[in-house]
């Protein structure tokens, strides 16, 4: 699998510096280096380092595979490489070869989660946003497709900040290939945002409820999901207010994300107040009869239902 993601292989003649991804809750890193002449590596032309770990943080790890790249260029032996990854493992800081140092704890977590553009989706997609926020909030499968690898991986970084609540870039499969393996494993997840550069996914409806064409800045809806995934006037709103925030030039990319998701918070507190309490102490659920009686727009009730088994919030 993760001679697949570098691209050493025969068929990719394009060299990508840095890919990540995601293949059964284990994160993977791959920097990719071009040999100078001048390094003691005499028979090799290209290699890669790959780095396998639990947490999504893709600066932190390009910032330390290129650390280890420059120690293998220059030793020609992974010992170097080794003796750096147990300091970091077990320190959290190794010296660089030129002079400073790499540290673990210079890279948040929250940063890798902010460091996306929620602007840019914006910008590229107008009011078409909502539909991603929608598919994200209510767990659905989305599938985006460009044939630039770099691409995906900016775009789908960012989708996950649109249901900031949850903090779960877990949903986030940057970089999947056709393959029987790697399918298989994406549709054990109840949810997620995979991406691919093979254009051939485009007619395997099986993978996705939401398909969007990056290339060609496109969102379709599939057949399946449209009854779920209806817009009404609530989604109208929010779709507003993703818009005019994003669009307003005094704010930065964190600040949208805060607006959205303070509408967020008031839609689920909102929901939680129309829940009851059990008897069983369990936390309080939602009957679908209570959600009837209070008169929404069909469109409305209908997100506010899925949204509810989403949160794990109906009574079955």
């Amino acid at each position: 699998m993760l001679l697949r993601k570098c691209c050493l292989t025969g068929e990719n003649q394009q060299l990508h510096t840095f890919v990540y991804g995601q293949y059964r809750r284990t994160w993977f890193y791959v920097t990719t280096t071009e040999v100078p002449d001048s390094s003691v590596l005499k028979t090799v032309t290209h290699f890669s380092i790959v780095l396998t770990a639990k947490d999504f943080n893709p600066e932190k790890y390009a910032a330390f595979t290129r650390i280890l790249c420059r120690m293998y260029l220059k030793h020609g032996s992974p010992v170097k490489m080794m003796e750096s990854y147990i300091a970091v493992l077990t320190k959290g800081i190794c010296q660089s070869e030129e002079n400073g140092s790499f540290l673990s704890k210079d890279f948040d977590a929250r940063k890798a989660y902010l460091a996306g553009s929620i602007k840019d989706v914006v910008s590229q997609f107008g009011m078409e946003t909502v539909i991603l926020y929608t598919a994200l909030m209510l767990k659905k499968r989305i599938v985006v497709y460009h044939p630039r690898i770099e691409a995906i991986q900016e775009f789908t970084r960012t989708l996950p900040a649109l249901v900031w609540h949850r903090q779960d870039w877990s949903i986030l499969h940057s970089y999947v290939h056709l393959n029987a393996d790697e399918l298989e494993a994406l549709k054990i997840c109840t949810g997620y945002i995979a991406g691919f550069v093979d254009p051939e996914v485009s007619n395997r409806p099986d993978l996705y409820d939401v398909f969007v064409n990056l290339a060609d800045s496109e969102i379709t809806v599939s057949q399946p999901a449209k009854e779920a995934m209806t817009m009404g006037k609530l989604h109208k709103e929010i779709g507003q207010l993703i818009v005019q925030s994003a669009e307003d030039p005094e704010k930065s990319d964190s600040q949208v994300i805060k607006d959205i998701s303070l509408k967020t918070r008031e839609i689920l507190t909102n929901l939680a107040s129309f829940a009851e309490v059990s008897d069983d102490g369990e936390k309080p659920k939602l009957s679908f009869e209570t959600l009837k009686q209070k008169r929404f727009p069909p469109a409305t009730e209908n997100f506010l239902c899925h949204l509810a088994a989403a949160e794990q919030m109906l009574k079955i």
